[in-house]
């Protein structure tokens, strides 16, 4: 049909071997196509070769609570002094926090227990603006620097946590007018929240079964699995402590402690056979 010799002949030898290429091609798809509708499934670790499919699988979700009683409390506070000068702002606040920390040492609180947090200096400005008139009106005023403030933040730790009361009113009546964050919790939540991830797992585990059974299918491996809402949540009791070393009384609020509620939520992916 063609000379193989000449520079045509070669182009149409070429082009007609790739032609009869792409048919095989296309015999070999259509062929697979109609396994895979028929029910064959071709693949490796799991994965359709025709669909690119994941094998057949069921998620289950578990979830794990604990309740805890708090054991340690934790207070910020911080001391705030104004002057003219950076140097005597500096020298109030520094007489006012170590009183304050000799004070806290004195009910217990190892130094371990007393973190600053923050230290801060920064000036103080008074702006100043110029009444206009009918007849005349300034430029507009500016500002001016009247004085300068200095703020030192702790953070203590109360590993007694029923001395949680007189440690703020003995911050009070050291004369520390910024007091915030006080919070009870579980020094050794980490391990709380291991135990209730292994309750949320074997809380999943338990589901998987049953769900496998209803379902008449065998669990095989576990293809994933995956973890989120590891908190604590606060949970309010009648339980009120009042201060029972240093200060007074009077001046020691109640302060309801509550239970904590560590949480742990999971998810598991099974294969089914």
């Amino acid at each position: 049909m063609f000379d193989n010799n000449t520079d045509a002949g070669k182009r149409t030898h070429k082009l007609v071997m790739i032609l009869v290429v792409f048919f095989i091609i296309f015999l070999g798809a259509q062929t697979l196509r109609t396994l895979g509708g028929a029910g064959g499934v071709f693949g490796i670790d799991g994965i359709d070769g025709i669909n690119g499919s994941e094998k057949n699988s069921i998620s289950v979700s578990g979830k794990g609570e604990l309740v805890v009683l708090p054991d340690i409390a934790t207070i910020t506070f911080a001391v705030v002094e104004q002057a003219k000068t950076v140097a005597e702002a500096q020298s109030k606040a520094t007489s006012k926090m170590n009183f304050t920390l000799d004070s806290l040492k004195a009910l217990g609180i190892e130094e371990r227990d007393i973190k600053t947090t923050d230290y801060n200096a920064y000036p103080r400005y008074e702006y100043f603006t110029q009444v206009c008139t009918q007849y005349s009106c300034p430029p507009s005023g500016g500002q001016t620097i009247v004085g300068y403030e200095v703020r030192q933040s702790i953070l203590v730790k109360i590993r007694k946590i029923e001395d949680a009361p007189n440690v703020l009113a003995t911050i009070g009546k050291a004369g520390v007018s910024d007091i915030s964050g006080l919070n009870f919790t579980v020094d050794n939540q980490d391990e709380k929240l291991q135990e209730a991830r292994r309750l949320a797992i074997e809380d999943a585990k338990a589901q998987a079964k049953t769900l496998a059974k209803d379902l008449g299918v065998k669990l095989g491996d576990i293809i994933s699995f995956s973890e989120s809402g590891d908190y604590p949540m606060l949970m309010y009791s009648t339980r009120d402590m009042i201060g029972g070393m240093g200060g007074s009384v009077e001046s020691a609020p109640q302060l309801p402690t509550g239970e904590n509620k560590i949480i742990s939520n999971v998810t598991i992916t099974y294969e089914i056979r």
